[in-house]
């Protein structure tokens, strides 16, 4: 019996983070990372979306800067009503006109800048989108790596104690232990089954999200994923910064919505400048000579100030608006990056330390309280604290992993860039 308790201790402790990983990477089924991100990209409806509004304002720029459209008009005039058949009226003609409408220098320029500026903002939103999206694609993906490998570990735990109960079991049936140890091994048992029972249900959950995220039915089977090791440390602050500004797409976008909005508050001074019009005409008078006419006019402002005036100062407060938004988004980028790169080596140190350290000692702890209990000389209580100690240090430590992961996830994401290179 203490063979084979010794066997399935060993068993168990063997179970670290680097052996399930190794148990769950040799599943055929196992979903890639790689293959996710792929899946993503190409089925994700909320990218799709931000994608076509791109396309959509990249239509808009012709038509910012095209003319206006030129009027053609026939006519009959100067008819006698009694008689609209009779011609010999020296004013009576057929006549044909062609105007054309001429903005003032600047007007359809600055429009068609404007669009451009906004269509390339659209574009870069799009691409930021993408970056967030393949962020909470790795989160959950390794939220569920987590889920997996912390279910495993509850599992050898959980035969463990029934292994214990054995024990017990076999110490009070021949009178050298008690029956609470018995009934507070049977309690034991119940506790993890019931942390077995959530988790899984959080990973059915979980799965259901991240098929979302890839653009699949909720349904759809997720199978066994991939938990590398924590990686090197992050870059110093500075170098993230920097490598944000150059190149997070929404940094980019919001200084092209700045561009826009000078070139809108250029194009509404330009408003109140009067439009030219230009127009030819034909007169046939069939019983006379035909007229040629040639008409000049120009737009006058009326009514500005309740339409240019006010849409000038509609752009300048508009101008404003965006450049404080660059600002504040420059300024939590920052934040932002401080705080995940914090997560990330807080992770990645603590992670090293369990491995290093906590582990070893834990199950050395747990071996020791074995031998006691077999011989008398602790408790059940202690044992199985012990035991919980360790189940719940590995579970920390493969948890840390994939938070360790899900930060860098999020760095990159807010640099714009892979930090082992983009891709």
């Amino acid at each position: 019996m203490t063979r084979m308790v010794m066997s399935a201790l060993v068993a168990l402790l063997a179970s670290s983070p680097v052996a399930v990983r190794a148990q769950v990477d040799q599943d055929a089924d196992t979903l890639r990372l790689d293959a996710a991100l792929w899946l993503a990209r190409s089925a994700n409806p909320m990218l799709q979306a931000a994608r076509l509004r791109a396309d959509a304002a990249a239509e808009r720029i012709p038509q910012s800067g095209a003319w206006y459209d030129p009027q053609l008009t026939f006519g009959l005039l100067n008819r006698p009503v009694a008689d609209l058949g009779n011609t010999d009226q020296p004013m009576t003609m057929n006549s044909v006109t062609l105007t054309q409408r001429f903005a003032w220098p600047g007007k359809l320029g600055f429009g068609a800048e404007r669009a451009e500026h906004l269509a390339r903002a659209d574009s870069l939103e799009a691409e930021e989108v993408e970056r967030g999206l393949l962020a909470r694609v790795k989160s959950a993906y390794y939220q569920l790596a987590f889920m997996d490998r912390a279910l495993i570990v509850m599992s050898d735990t959980r035969q463990l104690l029934r292994d214990f109960l054995e024990v017990s079991s076999a110490r009070y049936a021949v009178g050298s232990g008690l029956q609470q140890d018995v009934l507070q091994a049977q309690v034991s048992i119940a506790q993890m089954t019931e942390d077995i029972t959530v988790m899984e249900q959080d990973r059915i959950a979980m799965a259901a999200r991240l098929n979302a995220l890839l653009g699949r039915a909720a349904t759809s089977l997720v199978g066994a994923l991939e938990l590398p090791a924590p990686g090197d440390a992050l870059p110093a602050m500075e170098e993230l910064m920097d490598t944000a500004v150059a190149r997070r797409p929404a940094l980019s976008a919001a200084r092209q919505r700045v561009l826009a909005a000078e070139a809108g508050y250029r194009a509404a001074r330009r408003a109140l400048y009067p439009d030219l019009t230009v127009g030819l005409g034909y007169g046939q008078r069939p019983q006379f000579d035909d007229f040629f006419t040639v008409i000049f006019g120009i737009s006058i402002p009326v009514f500005a100030g309740s339409r240019q005036l006010p849409q000038r100062r509609e752009m300048q407060a508009m101008q404003l608006m965006e450049e404080a938004r660059e600002r504040d988004l420059y300024n939590e980028t920052f934040a932002q990056l401080a705080e995940l790169r914090a997560q990330a080596e807080r992770a990645r140190k603590l992670s090293s330390l369990y491995a290093t350290s906590v582990l070893p000692q834990a199950q050395a702890a747990v071996e020791s309280a074995l031998s006691a209990y077999r011989v008398g000389r602790i408790d059940y209580t202690t044992l199985v604290v012990n035991e919980m100690t360790v189940n719940r240090y590995q579970i920390e430590s493969v948890r840390l992993t994939a938070e360790y992961h899900r930060a860098v996830a999020e760095v990159e994401a807010m640099m714009g860039t892979t930090l082992g290179g983009d891709k």
